[in-house]
């Protein structure tokens, strides 16, 4: 019943992060915002509202490490596994700002996570505005200076949708995404007692694989199409996002106190590890080209991690 209750609430998750980001496209598209930053901004929003809801969810529940464990986790995954199996599908090119803005904010933001949880294995309500408001300054510097930059031809498949559709599909997502939530955190918790896992261990395997399903999906998409730019982009902006806005806001709605401490042992030291990683892959053995060696090598540090984790 507790498999049935996570492959139910995943799949309305997938739907819902699926539906919203259709709506979150289609209204970003309206108002002439150049692809880069809908990646940075408004898909990396819409691909993150799953953990958003699920880690609010965990934490009013009292499961803060399943809040924290899917944050951490879903990191790890986006870059170890979503990451990965994106460059299996073919090389990557980068542009300039991955390493003057994207990959500097990340890391910030990751370090600042580090701090928060080693200080008083809290994050309080202070430390969660601390991080919104950091994350307001970097979407504001988003979309004042990288608008100039980017010119993108807007491909015909990505055809402006009406504004009834845009309303429908952001509602419908919104359901998917809270219904998803309530039936993953019901399942999750049960199945820790049932085996006898700690709530980490579910958030930093099942559940956080679970919440990077919309990142697989929306990178594997973007590659297909030759999107390059709002692959990494939404990835990297993905993995700010989860911790910035998810825990940010979670942690001013209500505290978010680390119990089980392999996450600040452990698991912090694998998202740092595998964050940082990315830098030199990007300009080693080709400068500003990621290929499926690289992805490779990726995919192998994320089983480890698991591995080591289960």
């Amino acid at each position: 019943m507790n498999f049935l209750f996570i492959i139910g609430g995943l799949a309305l998750l997938v739907l819902g992060g699926n539906w919203l980001l259709k709506s979150a496209v289609a209204l970003s598209l309206k108002l002439h915002i150049p692809k880069i930053v809908i990646g940075m901004t408004v898909v990396s929003f819409a691909t993150s509202a799953p953990e958003l809801i699920v880690s609010i969810n965990a934490a009013l529940s009292g499961a803060s490490d399943l809040a924290l464990g899917n944050v951490i986790g879903s990191n790890i995954a986006n870059l170890g596994l979503v990451l990965g199996i994106t460059l299996l599908f073919g090389s990557m090119q980068i542009q300039e700002s991955f390493y003057k803005i994207d990959w500097p904010v990340m890391m910030l933001a990751s370090v600042l996570l580090f701090v928060f949880m080693q200080g008083d294995t809290v994050i309080n309500r202070y430390e969660g505005i601390i991080m919104v408001s950091f994350l307001i300054v970097f979407l504001i510097f988003l979309l004042r200076f990288q608008k100039a930059p980017v010119i993108d031809e807007l491909p015909e498949e990505d055809a402006i949708l009406p504004i009834y559709k845009v309303a429908l599909f952001l509602i419908l997502g919104g359901l998917g995404l809270w219904g998803g939530s309530e039936l993953l955190i019901k399942g999750a918790t049960s199945l820790a007692l049932e085996f006898g896992v700690s709530e980490r261990v579910i958030g930093v395997t099942v559940v956080s694989i679970g919440t990077s399903i919309p990142e697989l999906a929306a990178s594997i998409i973007a590659v297909l199409k030759k999107e390059k730019a709002i692959s990494l982009g939404n990835l990297i902006g993905s993995n700010v996002f989860n911790i910035l806005a998810v825990l940010g806001i979670t942690s001013i709605i209500t505290p978010v106190a680390v119990k089980d401490m392999e996450l600040l042992t452990n698991d912090i030291f694998w998202m740092l590890g595998v964050s940082f990683l990315l830098l030199p892959l990007v300009f080693m053995p080709k400068k500003m080209r990621l290929n499926w060696k690289s992805g490779i090598l990726l995919l192998t540090l994320y089983v480890t991690f698991v591995f080591i984790t289960i």
